[in-house]
């Protein structure tokens, strides 16, 4: 059993077994933000136990970082690169349990850090490491309810839950309303969410024991005092009769005071040796160093560890304190020299872009405010870290607090550029002012932010899933080669064509000697060398369809292939289902031609790129009419494709001549009162569905109304329910209400318009349930469809690993209570958006710069355009954006504001075209009133 020290307590009276224990000095609050970590024995004594982490195989990641990690740390200890010496070191010592075979890896990369000192190799070892997944995580094995092997850890954000290294749940501290155990059972008792029902959830995890719980129980309280509490809690008076639960308490200083403390003190270099190190380093021991006690605060940070077992492997296998355990020499300098600084961690306040998916109950489906399973965040923060991600995994704190200056709060988050340092307003502006501000100049930065995007998800099909679908052998050639044949001649030309925008763009920026010539200003004569080149390509788009349904035959047959590219969607780099980004180089036609309209819009007649512009326009035009049959065809059946997963208990979804209409909530009228459920509307049917309690959170289908011969009436009087209408079915009726007024007026209309499609066709054959379902689904309520709260919660009572599909459409639906038609999702497509903007959140002063994407009726959020998958989403139904109000003290020129309930974030563009296009694109996905309809796609509908 490893346990922690109390410090109050005398160590003899905690310890049982005096020889059979071993104490060992280290880190217990893991920061999440290294950068305010201000000393460098501090830092140095953090990097000890990263090393030590590694060494012990706790701390796992990919080869990638593990070399690049122990790089930074051979880096720290003999120097520069010298082959011969790397070599020998590398035999001598074992930083990793599998060393040998990234050996080489780790040698490249060592070749790298020429130059650089031990105190900044300790520097980028903290930055990587603080972003993995399994940074400062210590596994405490538990079961759920079912007897699934789980394991439980705690962290500066709350209560995380993991299966096997991958997490599956997170439950922040601002969601937890009591933690406790009861035995062997260790408790969390979640807030009631004021969107649901008013009942708390309650989560039981089963520990090999009393004890376990108990330490378990002792870690989570001491995090949460530290990272949340301003103030050291105050102990308990001690009941003159009777003691009930346990008088524990955190003892120490809270992050916040030892914040307050390095900002009020004066910094001071410690001296200090460092025990592996054969450079020279900057701080050396010096006879000074007798004089660190009097330096460090009166509640010091050092902690000290239990373990009944003296093997080293067993060392911080439960939470741990800070300090590190390097050597006798490294805990005795830890004990004399780690001052509070050294626990110095982000704040609660601080603004990283995290995660909104630990805000929800075990097992069940994400909150979708901020989608990004891997990232769980703060109460106030709405994604995942806007900085790049070491091994695809854990957070990067969006935090770069520098708290020896005196004007910035350690509490907020500053400015950062892409590099990730600060950048104050004054120099963001002088920046933008350096740049033009004709409107044609930004509609071509547009078509460059926007190419950006395509090229990165073009290479999702032509280099990830390639790579994705060779390493499985049963995989079709003939599949693999169609692909390869109809996908890299468009991926090649658009490489090229994107060279040429961006060095006509830099030159119109005059960041070139071209501005000269005075030829620089246009845009046009790129466009319409391209698309003509583009032109010669047709045959490739072409087949492009053909692709999306071979791919869909293939995994229909064989269940090797299906599950490459269900393996495949569960990839980062795959953000969207798979088949979207098949359909990608079709969308990307109509994207040109819309910006090609808004130049020739722009531009008088006169104008010298007016005539390039115009004739450009002629040429996409005609390609778009020439393929928008295919285009809309193959939308609709990606739509059915994708919603068969979204889907359990129904068959046959995607035939021919079936179309897609549109999906939401309405609550629906049986015996036990109003129930929640999701319909999908299709040409020939209404199926309706409740969440069910797969492991990847599908719909389960409780039945189904054929639209041949159906009726509907507004039945808001005859049941007194607001917004209610009757469907009359040939073998059923069923009573729902919309959310509002608006909403059934949409659902009225397109039913409506689906029944006389159904009249028209001449099949009345439109079962789509599966056997066991069409025997059962379609009588009365009564007794055919379950309809209880427990059916509907019931994923809360165990634990299930959130699949990619916790994050569709359909689900923001259930959660924000809307709907989206085909004809929503049709302009979409048109609507899609790339570039970089500023971020604020409601409580924070700083702005933050990110590479942010809109696409799917979301926002996606990168570091930098060059990132190769989003940190973290933000679908948007639901969501309202307007211009701040003067009182919220927002003073700057193009920020817009997006609100959902509670949560609000505030953007910022760099122009006036570039602020009311974000507007344009983000109100045809927040509001479905506001989402126009352009004649010539709503009539093929």
């Amino acid at each position: 059993m490893t346990v922690w020290l109390d410090l109050l307590k005398p160590t003899l009276k905690q310890i049982r077994r005096p020889k059979n224990t071993i104490l060992r000095f280290v880190v217990k609050f893991f920061p999440p933000d290294h950068t305010q970590l201000l000393e460098e024995l501090t830092r140095y004594l953090f990097a000890l136990q990263i090393k030590r982490d590694l060494a012990c195989g706790r701390l796992i990641c990919n080869d990638t970082s593990a070399a690049l990690m122990v790089s930074h740390i051979i880096q720290s200890e003999i120097g520069d690169f010298d082959e011969t010496q790397s070599w020998q070191h590398l035999l001598h010592n074992k930083y990793l349990p599998d060393q040998d075979a990234i050996r080489d890896k780790i040698t490249d990369c060592h070749r790298n850090h020429v130059g650089q000192t031990p105190a900044e190799s300790d520097y980028q070892l903290l930055e990587i490491a603080r972003r993995l997944e399994m940074y400062g995580v210590r596994l405490h094995p538990a079961k759920d309810r079912e007897g699934t092997k789980l394991s439980l850890a705690v962290a500066h954000i709350g209560v995380l839950v993991f299966q096997g290294y991958t997490k599956i749940n997170a439950f922040n501290w601002s969601k937890v309303r009591k933690l406790s155990f009861k035995r062997k059972r260790f408790l969390i008792k979640l807030r009631a969410d004021p969107a649901q029902s008013a009942h708390h959830d309650t989560l039981e995890f089963a520990m090999a024991s009393r004890d376990c719980c108990k330490v378990f129980w002792k870690i989570c309280v001491e995090y949460h005092a530290f990272f949340r509490l301003f103030e050291e809690p105050k102990a308990k008076p001690k009941p003159i009769l009777f003691t009930r639960g346990s008088s524990f308490r955190f003892s120490g200083r809270t992050q916040k005071q030892i914040i307050d403390y390095v900002k009020d003190s004066e910094l001071k270099k410690l001296p200090f040796e460092r025990k592996h190190s054969k450079i020279l380093s900057h701080s050396s021991m010096s006879p000074q160093s007798s004089s660190f006690r009097s330096q460090v605060p009166k509640e010091s940070a050092t902690s000290v560890q239990l373990a009944d077992q003296p093997d080293s492997t067993r060392l911080g296998h439960r939470a741990e304190c800070n300090g590190s355990e390097d050597s006798p020499t490294a805990a005795a300098s830890t004990a004399n020299g780690f001052r509070d600084a050294a626990a110095a961690a982000a704040a609660p306040g601080s603004d990283p872009v995290q995660s909104r998916q630990n805000h929800r109950g075990v097992g069940s489906a994400p909150d979708p405010h901020f989608l990004n399973p891997e990232s769980p965040g703060s109460e106030d923060s709405p994604a995942g870290s806007p900085h790049a991600v070491i091994n695809g995994t854990g957070p990067a704190n969006g935090s770069a607090g520098v708290p020896a200056q005196g004007h910035l709060s350690p509490l907020t988050s500053p400015l950062l550029t892409d590099a990730g340092c600060v950048r104050n307003d004054d120099e963001e502006e002088a920046r933008r002012k350096k740049f033009p501000t004709d409107k044609a100049y930004f509609i071509a930065k547009e078509l460059l932010t926007t190419e950006r995007t395509y090229l990165k998800d073009l290479q999702v099909i032509t280099e990830s899933f390639h790579a994705a679908a060779a390493k499985e052998e049963s995989f079709p050639d003939s599949v693999k080669n169609l692909i390869s044949a109809s996908y890299d001649p468009v991926h090649r030309f658009h490489q090229g064509f994107l060279k040429e925008v961006e060095q006509r763009l830099a030159q119109w920026e005059g960041r070139s000697n071209a501005h000269i010539k005075g030829d620089y200003q246009r845009i046009g004569d790129i466009l319409l060398k391209n698309i003509q080149g583009l032109r010669q390509l047709t045959v490739h788009l072409q087949k492009h369809s053909e692709c999306l349904v071979e791919l869909e035959r293939v995994c229909r047959s064989g269940r090797k292939a299906e599950a490459v590219c269900r393996d495949f969607e569960q990839q980062r780099v795959c953000y969207l289902p798979l088949n979207i980004f098949l359909l990608r180089p079709l969308h990307r036609l109509l994207h040109y031609k819309l910006i090609l309209e808004r130049l020739c819009k722009h531009y008088p007649p006169t104008h010298e790129d007016f005539r390039d512009c115009r004739a450009t326009l002629a040429d996409i035009s005609e390609m778009v009419l020439q393929l928008q049959g295919t285009m809309m065809k193959m939308e609709n059946f990606q739509k059915l494709l994708e919603l068969k997963k979204d889907l359990t208990g129904i068959d046959n979804l995607a035939i021919p001549g079936r179309e897609f209409i549109r999906l939401g909530c309405l609550s629906k009228l049986s015996g036990k009162g109003l129930q929640q459920r999701m319909f999908f509307l299709f040409s020939d049917s209404l199926v309706y569905t409740s969440r069910g309690m797969t492991p990847s959170n599908q719909f389960k289908v409780h039945g189904q109304l054929p639209l041949y011969g159906m009726t509907i009436r507004e039945s808001e009087e005859e049941w007194g329910v607001p917004h209610s209408f009757t469907l009359f079915g040939q073998r059923q009726s069923v009573v729902v209400a919309a959310s509002c007024a608006s909403e059934m007026e949409r659902w009225v209309e397109d039913i409506r318009m689906a029944i006389d499609l159904a009249e028209q066709s001449s099949s009345t054959d439109t079962d789509l349930l599966s056997t066991s379902l069409s025997d059962n689904k379609l009588a009365e309520d009564g007794g055919a469809e379950p309809e209880s709260e427990e059916e509907l919660c019931g994923s809360r009572s165990s634990l299930e690993r959130q699949g990619h599909r916790g994050n569709t459409t359909v689900h923001v639906c259930w959660h924000r209570n809307t709907s989206v038609s085909m004809v929503d999702f049709s302009v979409a497509v048109e609507n899609q958006l790339s570039g970089n903007l500023l971020r604020k959140f409601k409580n924070s002063n700083g702005w933050q710069k990110l590479w942010v994407v809109f696409t799917n009726f979301s926002l996606f959020f990168y570091k930098s355009h060059q990132d190769d998958y989003p940190l973290a989403s933000l679908p948007l139904l639901g969501y309202s954006v307007t211009v701040p109000a003067e009182s919220e003290n927002i003073h700057k020129d193009y920020v817009f504001k997006l609100h959902f309930k509670s949560h609000v974030y505030y953007f910022r563009s760099e122009s006036e075209y570039t602020f009311e296009r974000w507007m344009e694109v983000i109100r045809s996905a927040t509001c479905s009133a506001s989402r126009s309809v352009p004649s010539t796609r709503k009539e093929l509908y």
